[in-house]
């Protein structure tokens, strides 16, 4: 696996997203996972990408970090490999030291910007396989990826906007599960939602605090570099603390 592929072409394959509350007991072994980083996923079949995250306080939008919140970001190459992968060992260590723990399995369905100088590609139904009629499925919940990098000079404009985003999502009507997730303290964040649809999605995105927030990052330029990824939910299993309660 690259960590640092060319970004001339959009990489193309199915998403998986674990969460994870370690337990009090097992937080040292949960921190020692975030130090080694995806280089524990190297040689996952499959693998394209891969990203080990910490969280904000009890799992939210916070510069005051978690001692026990982490998720997990990856894009295999077919919906196949990274149901193998959620089921394997790498991952089933982490959820079973957790209090509670969530797994997705989620089709690209758009996605605009980079990661790591990498674009996402929608996933193509030779990818999906078995999974390509779920991902047709109108009804089936969407979930949303955000990720930036802050330009350091705009920290403090950036997180003053965090409160009232995050408040504005706990208002949110369907929403049905929120994490805020780092790669690095303070200048490298992501966001992971979902969704009930995209009507509800698009409603807390562009308007109230979160739209005031896109607007100034927009207008400030406040990112080296920043993706977003819409995306269907086609499985999913395990308990998360919702921002709804």
């Amino acid at each position: 696996m690259d960590s640092h592929p060319s970004a001339t072409t959009a990489q193309t394959g199915v998403v998986a997203v674990v969460l994870v509350d370690y337990l009090r007991q097992h937080q040292a072994w949960g921190w020692a996972r975030l130090a080694r980083g995806p280089s524990a996923f190297r040689d996952v079949p499959g693998m394209l990408f891969a990203k080990v995250m910490g969280s904000g306080h009890d799992g939210g939008f916070s510069l005051r970090p978690s001692t026990s919140h982490q998720g997990l970001i990856c894009l295999l190459r077919t919906a196949q490999e990274a149901r193998a992968f959620l089921d394997a060992a790498l991952v089933q260590e982490a959820r079973t030291r957790a209090r509670e723990s969530w797994a997705g399995l989620l089709a690209v369905t758009s996605s605009r910007g980079t990661w790591d100088g990498q674009a996402w590609g929608p996933s193509s139904e030779d990818a999906l396989g078995a999974h390509a009629h779920d991902a047709a499925l109108s009804d089936a919940p969407i979930a949303a990826l955000t990720r930036a990098s802050i330009r350091p000079t705009k920290v403090a404009a950036f997180w003053r906007h965090a409160p009232a985003s995050q408040e504005a999502m706990a208002q949110a009507q369907g929403c049905d599960l929120a994490v805020g997730l780092g790669e690095a303290p303070v200048l490298r964040q992501c966001t992971f939602s979902l969704w009930r649809d995209v009507d509800a999605m698009t409603s807390y995105a562009r308007g109230g605090a979160h739209g005031t927030a896109a607007q100034a990052a927009m207008r400030n330029d406040y990112f080296t570099e920043s993706m977003f990824v819409r995306m269907k939910l086609l499985a999913s299993d395990g308990d998360w603390k919702a921002l709804h309660g």
